[in-house]
């Protein structure tokens, strides 16, 4: 085909079939560098879930490098395979085999630059720190996003819109949408609630945020006043809901994810307080990050009203597991009322909820810890906080 199109005659006396031979060489050699790259990624995905927490596995398969990796070797066999098939066949004419001796060619170094990326990758591609590093860049993006734009762009529910909008008096005074499926919202379309809101003049007060779990009982959103059939199942649709949570609009999700790791590298089986350490630090990032970001308080969507995540219940999410499965550590303990400190003397008005962290880690302290090493995590709360 490509040779039709060019103006002048490309032939090079190649040998006896030597085209044939490059082909079923790389062709044997792909298939079992793809074999052997699925049983390497399908290895570090098992190892992240015993090892780390099965909420990071999800970060691997999206791993870019190995489906580049992955995608360059399935194509490499393929091409070589419709290479062999049209030889056999007689299909090309001389210039033909030589267009395709230089196609393989490329194809080599396409292969062999790719190899090497892959086989650099493979040093750290699944390892625990590789682990933490991912669901924590996943972590501080969403929380980013989040402390960006804490209502996505909507306008913030107050306190006399939460009474307006409760339970209560949803059944008398507005109308409350359902969904219609069971599991965790992963994703919300503010524009189309906005959309739906203007449409039907009313504001929509959100109440399910991404990371919740809906069944066909659960209300995804409240309305003063009435919606048709259709503007009903528009809300629906504006709601994605899947079987597994997702870190894009849930961000409570990567710090629980990284409290899993430090809880299980906790444990009693595994006994490993220095990769919870290497958390309390990443946990230390993230919300530094989250903290020191400017929020945006432009309301793109004003029909649409939503409550969002409290800061306690991030704080929640990743420091109780680790002050809990560690309360026997001195050394963690004494990393968590280090970091605690820290986020306190970053953030002077929410410093109150990281010392009620703090002191609520003390507790368990005192009662798993000696005497001895109790004073010594007492000593750097009271140095630190």
């Amino acid at each position: 085909m490509i040779g039709a199109v060019i103006p002048f005659r490309l032939v090079i006396d190649l040998g006896q079939d030597s085209v044939g031979s490059i082909l079923q060489i790389i062709a044997s050699s792909m298939l079992a560098v793809t074999t052997f790259s699925l049983t390497t990624m399908v290895t570090a995905y098992s190892s992240a879930t015993t090892t780390a927490t099965p909420r990071a596995t999800q970060l691997l398969v999206q791993d870019r490098t190995s489906q580049n990796a992955l995608s360059t070797f399935v194509g490499a066999f393929t091409f070589s395979l419709v290479g062999i098939i049209a030889l056999s066949t007689a299909y090309y004419s001389d210039q033909g085999r030589t267009i395709l001796f230089f196609g393989t060619l490329v194809v080599i170094a396409v292969i062999v630059v790719t190899l090497l990326r892959w086989i650099g990758h493979l040093t750290t591609f699944g390892r625990m720190s590789d682990v933490i590093d991912r669901v924590e860049t996943a972590a501080g993006d969403t929380l980013h996003a989040y402390a960006t734009s804490p209502t996505l762009g909507a306008r913030r529910a107050r306190a006399e819109d939460l009474a307006g909008h409760s339970a209560a008096v949803a059944d008398t005074h507005g109308a409350r949408v359902r969904g219609e499926e069971t599991g965790y919202v992963t994703h919300i379309d503010i524009a189309a609630l906005n959309r739906i809101g203007e449409d039907t003049d009313a504001d929509l007060r959100v109440l399910t945020m991404p990371g919740t779990v809906v069944d066909p009982t659960t209300p995804l959103v409240h309305t003063r006043g009435h919606l048709d059939e259709g503007a009903r199942t528009a809300v629906r649709r504006a709601f994605t809901v899947a079987r597994h949570r997702d870190y894009d609009q849930d961000p409570r999700l990567g710090v629980i994810a990284l409290a899993e790791i430090a809880s299980r590298a906790l444990s009693p089986s595994t006994n490993d307080p220095g990769t919870a350490i290497e958390v309390i630090a990443s946990l230390q990032r993230v919300f530094v990050r989250t903290l020191t970001t400017t929020p945006d308080d432009d309301v793109r969507y004003l029909r649409v009203l939503v409550e969002p995540v409290a800061l306690q219940d991030l704080i929640t999410d990743a420091f109780r597991p680790i002050a809990r499965d560690g309360a026997g550590m001195v050394e963690v303990q004494i990393r968590l009322q280090k970091c605690l400190g820290s986020l306190a003397r970053v953030a002077p008005g929410q410093a109150h909820l990281f010392r009620a962290a703090a002191e609520r880690a003390l507790t368990r302290v005192d009662a798993a810890l000696t005497a001895e090493d109790a004073a010594a995590v007492h000593h750097a709360h009271d140095t630190h906080l």
